[in-house]
């Protein structure tokens, strides 16, 4: 994206604005450091905890099904995800670094949305193959065929990083000061559109119409499966033969209240008449998905527990030793 599209807020366009984080206007400044403590800390949970499972799974034959295909896409989305903000949000509470030239703003407006579309789309196929597994269990070697499930994941990517692409094209065109504060930590779209010097109308409005699409959208799927999952579990009669079916989607379950629990978090912040500071926590929060789904996975899943405590025990628990 070229910094030229950047139009200043007198209508010229000699210069490419600087973006100010503004970060969280009423933190105290004894208090910045035991905050990067704490992010850095969720920071390396998140990279310690999904590698984790990238690598089990991936050295685990046996968990080389189409549920753990995904999982282990879900991890890497988790990685990139905080990646692309979290750094740039350590730096500006350990050292100040609270600017951010045109370009670097909207790549990290990209992937922020980009990435986070992509868990969306992740987890709706990851409750359809919940919903195969356990209403269409006959049919699961063929509807959910390792082809299949690369295509689906293919796609939930593909999508994902093309969709934020014409809201941040129409936002690179707003007249912006030279230096637009962003009342945020990193610099998300609705962020950005509100420090523009332009209509922020239209911007909005697309901005929300994007978000009807990868959120509400995929929720509804992911409920609808999930919908037909307790339908086919009722009819289950015996109670282990329930309480199996219901383990299964278990772990699925609690990221995605997890995952749609920030996101409303986040709507409401900004929605509701609350000062600034509440707004830019409830974006903050959306790090609680890519913390929680390495304990959610490795606490109930049994598979990925054994697979972890193979690979951190790999001669078994009663090697004693050459």
């Amino acid at each position: 994206m070229s910094t030229m599209d950047a139009t200043a807020c007198n209508g010229s366009k000699d210069s490419s604005p600087i973006f100010y984080l503004v970060g969280i206007p009423s933190l105290q400044e004894f208090l910045l450091f035991p905050v990067f403590l704490l992010f850095l800390f969720f920071y390396l949970l998140i990279l310690l905890g999904n590698t984790l499972i990238l690598v089990a799974v991936m050295a685990e034959p046996s968990l080389y099904k189409p549920m753990y295909f995904l999982l282990i896409n879900l991890s890497a989305l988790d990685i990139l995800f905080t990646t692309s903000t979290v750094p740039k949000m350590l730096s500006l509470f350990l050292l100040g670094d609270h600017s951010l030239s045109f370009s670097a703003c909207f790549l990290q407006m990209y992937l922020f949305q980009s990435f986070t579309c992509s868990e969306a789309f992740i987890l709706v196929v990851m409750a359809y193959d919940r919903y195969v597994a356990i209403c269409r269990p006959l049919h699961y070697p063929v509807l959910m065929t390792p082809q299949t499930n690369a295509a689906l994941a293919a796609g939930a990517w593909l999508t994902a990083l093309l969709l934020p692409i014409p809201p941040l094209a129409q936002t690179s065109h707003m007249a912006f000061d030279s230096t637009a504060h962003i009342y945020n930590c990193f610099c998300d779209h609705l962020a950005v559109v509100q420090a523009s010097c332009s209509d922020p109308t239209p911007q909005a409005l697309m901005g929300f119409c994007i978000t009807m699409v990868v959120s509400f959208l995929p929720l509804l799927l992911v409920l609808l499966s999930y919908a037909h999952i307790l339908a086919s579990v009722l009819h289950i009669s015996s109670r282990e033969g329930r309480s199996k079916a219901f383990s299964t989607c278990s772990s699925h379950l609690l990221v995605v209240v997890t995952y749609y629990s920030s996101i409303a978090i986040a709507y409401v912040a900004y929605r509701a008449d609350l000062p600034p500071d509440f707004h830019i926590m409830g974006n903050v929060f959306s790090i609680l998905t890519p913390v929680l789904t390495p304990l959610i996975y490795t606490l109930r899943n049994k598979d990925v527990k054994a697979a972890i405590t193979k690979m951190a025990c790999p001669r078994g628990p009663g090697y004693s030793g050459p």
